[in-house]
């Protein structure tokens, strides 16, 4: 789960492009502009940008936004969706074409733009996501201070953007570097501080990223320390956990806690033996999925010494127990009762998991092999460290 939000977010972008522009589907229609007929799935029409004073375009996307659509699947919410922001865009495109900087409406209708174009980019339209960074880019030297603190925010996303989605890292050292110095100039925005969480994690899941994930964290967290505000800074408190994960690799991982009978678990009942450490929890789906992986793996490599430990982040031993019996989960799981937000465990607070399912292997040395061994990964890993001599 992610700290922020409790949600395991995909990829940077859904931070800020889902939950800045989606469009509100509203129960009940207000204001909306009149249908003009009907989709074959029976959603509205968008109609026509009209023309109108600024202020007149601004009720006609307001209008769109609340409209009585329902749709029936994610494709056509998609489809609406995208003709709604389209729409949105050439409505803001007007209103720019009357006012300027400074005056009534401009900054209204910029945001509105940067949220459309951001939509569409989102969607998989990539001319409008090149459209969105070329005009945040424009808008850094606004006059209106929060106009050009978000465009630098999202000229930071797209960066980001074009970097993970490379697979080039070269740019990452610089990327954190302007991260942190916005964050410097402003420890108490959340937007902000979201934004440089989003990165710390994005490092963390691709290839390589590791050390710019470790260098993203050791920057930030001094600044999120200085924050006022107290959320900004209790993200910062879990920088030290997440550091002491990041650097368990060629190193040993301390594994204690609670066994579901009740019993103590010991450490070294592992020793000698090739281990996973997986931590995750019932009603996590992609946890779930994972096990019958983990399972053929261990049916095929525990008579050579190969051990899983689960760690469960649950919260309801009742609905825990009742899977591992159903299941037939064969390994030890600790479990521990939760205690102030829910889904932490000890052991998990201490290496900073912000995120499941994280699976950790650890060689016959004691030493951490690898901080990814998920899927196909954890068959490869698995075939090299038992592979017949000779």
């Amino acid at each position: 789960m992610s700290l922020l939000r409790r949600l395991l977010l995909p990829s940077l972008l859904t931070l800020l492009a889902v939950t800045a522009a989606a469009p509100r589907l509203a129960a009940q229609p207000a204001a909306a502009p009149p249908a003009t007929g009907g989709t074959a799935a029976g959603l509205p029409k968008v109609p026509p940008v009209p023309e109108g004073t600024p202020q007149q375009l601004l009720e006609f996307v307001e209008g769109l936004k609340q409209s009585n659509a329902r749709p029936k699947s994610r494709e056509e919410m998609m489809a609406w969706m995208k003709e709604v922001a389209g729409a949105s865009r050439q409505a803001a495109d007007k209103i720019l074409a009357q006012v300027q900087p400074g005056q009534k409406f401009h900054d209204e209708a910029a945001t509105l733009k940067l949220e459309s174009l951001m939509m569409l980019g989102r969607m998989g339209d990539e001319q409008a996501a090149a459209d969105m960074a070329a005009y945040a880019k424009s808008l850094v030297n606004s006059p209106s201070a929060e106009l050009a603190k978000e465009a630098k925010r999202l000229v930071l996303v797209s960066d980001a953007q074009q970097l993970l989605s490379s697979g080039k890292l070269d740019g990452g050292p610089a990327l954190v570097q302007n991260v942190a110095g916005m964050l410097a100039a402003d420890p108490d925005d959340p937007q902000t501080a979201g934004l440089a969480m989003q990165l710390a994690n994005a490092f963390e899941h691709v290839p390589g990223g590791e050390p710019l994930a470790m260098l993203a964290y050791k920057s930030f967290g001094p600044l999120f320390a200085k924050s006022q505000n107290e959320q900004i800074r209790s993200m910062g408190e879990s920088f030290a956990g997440t550091l002491r994960r990041l650097a368990l690799v060629g190193h040993p991982m301390e594994i204690s806690g609670t066994l579901l009978n009740g019993q103590p678990f010991d450490q070294k009942s592992l020793a000698g033996k090739v281990v996973l450490v997986d931590f995750w929890a019932t009603w996590c789906g992609p946890c779930v999925a994972e096990i019958p992986n983990v399972l053929a793996q261990y049916e095929k490599y525990r008579g050579q010494g190969f051990e899983v430990v689960g760690v469960s982040l649950d919260e309801d031993r009742e609905a825990l127990e009742k899977f591992v019996t159903e299941q037939k989960v064969p390994w030890p799981i600790l479990y521990e009762k939760p205690q102030g937000e829910g889904w932490r465990h000890p052991l998990a607070t201490y290496y900073g998991i912000s995120g499941i399912p994280t699976v950790i292997l650890i060689g016959r040395d004691g030493n951490v092999i690898t901080l990814n061994a998920r899927g196909e990964k954890l068959g490869e890993e698995l075939a090299k460290l038992f592979k017949p001599a000779g």
